[in-house]
C-alpha cells in the first residue's frame, strides 16, 4: 500500500485531570496558584468528554505506524481495511490458507486483528514493519523475484497495492506475483488507482469491482479494487 491508512493515535487520558468540578480547589495555600473560571471548566470537561468518546468509538480501529509520504504511503481507512480484510478471510474459508499482502501493512495489521492466526506475510519496503517478525519481508517493486526461497509458489490468496500508479510499476509487481502465487486455483485482489484500469486488465487479466476503496487521507486520484475471480454479491460484484 502505498496507498493506505495507518495513523499513530494520540489520546488524551482523561483521568489525568481528576475529579474536576466547579468547587476544586488547591491542596496548598497559594494565592498565585491558576483557577479555572466556571466556563473554562466546563469548556474543558465537555473537551475531554468528547476525547474519550472518541477513544471509545475507535477501539475496532487499528492503530497503524504514521504514513510515510516520501514513500508514496496513505493507508485505507476504517471501512476499506474492513471490507478487504473480510474478504480475504473469506477465501481463505476457514483452510490453512497463506496470504501475502505486498505494499498494503494496512490491510496486514487489520487481517491480524480479525483473525490472529491467518498466516499472512507482508511484503514491503519500509523497514519500520520488522517489528512483525517473521511476517515482514522486505520487497522492493525494483527487484521483484529477490524473495526467500520459501515464498516461491507459496500462497493462495495475493492482495497488492502497488507503490506507484504506473505500467513498469505494474508489470513488475506482477513478476513478483507469479513468483508468489501458488499452482491451481488462487485469488488476486489489486488495489490501485481508475487510471490502471486497462492495464490491470491487460497485463494481470483483471477486472473491477463495485466496491471502491478509500483512504484516510483523501487522495485526488480514485481509486479502484480489481480481481481475478467473480465475488459475486460481494465488494459489489464484478462492474458491468
Amino acid at each position: 500500500m502505498h496507498c493506505k491508512n495507518m495513523e499513530e493515535h494520540f489520546e488524551l487520558n482523561p483521568n489525568s485531570v481528576t475529579e474536576l468540578s466547579e468547587s476544586s480547589t488547591p491542596s496548598h495555600e497559594d494565592d498565585d496558584t491558576p483557577v479555572l473560571s466556571s466556563q473554562a471548566l466546563a469548556a474543558l470537561k465537555e473537551f475531554l468528554s468528547e476525547q474519550q468518546s472518541n477513544s471509545d468509538a475507535g477501539d475496532s480501529e487499528v492503530s497503524l505506524l504514521s504514513e510515510d509520504w516520501r514513500l508514496s504511503q496513505f493507508w485505507y481507512d476504517a471501512e476499506t481495511a474492513n471490507t478487504v480484510s473480510e474478504e480475504v478471510l473469506t477465501l481463505c474459508n476457514g483452510v490453512d490458507s497463506r496470504v501475502a499482502c505486498i505494499a498494503c501493512p494496512t490491510l496486514y495489521a487489520y487481517l491480524k486483528k480479525m483473525d490472529p492466526n491467518a498466516s499472512v506475510q507482508l511484503l514491503e519496503y519500509d523497514k519500520r514493519f520488522e517489528q512483525y517478525g517473521s511476517d515482514y519481508t522486505f520487497y522492493d517493486y525494483n527487484h521483484p523475484e529477490e524473495l526467500p526461497s520459501e515464498l516461491k509458489h507459496s500462497y493462495k490468496v495475493i492482495v497488492v497495492d502497488p507503490p506507484y500508479l504506473s505500467k513498469e510499476c505494474l508489470e513488475k509487481v506482477g513478476e513478483t506475483i507469479s513468483f508468489l502465487r501458488q499452482p491451481g486455483e488462487s485469488f488476486l485482489l489489486l488495489l490501485t488507482g481508475e487510471v490502471q484500469k486497462e492495464r490491470a486488465a491487460e497485463i494481470l487479466g483483471l477486472r473491477p469491482c463495485g466496491f471502491r476503496p478509500h483512504h484516510s487521507s483523501k487522495l485526488g486520484n480514485e481509486f479502484r479494487l480489481f480481481s481475478n475471480y467473480d465475488p459475486g454479491t460481494r465488494l459489489g460484484g464484478w462492474e458491468k
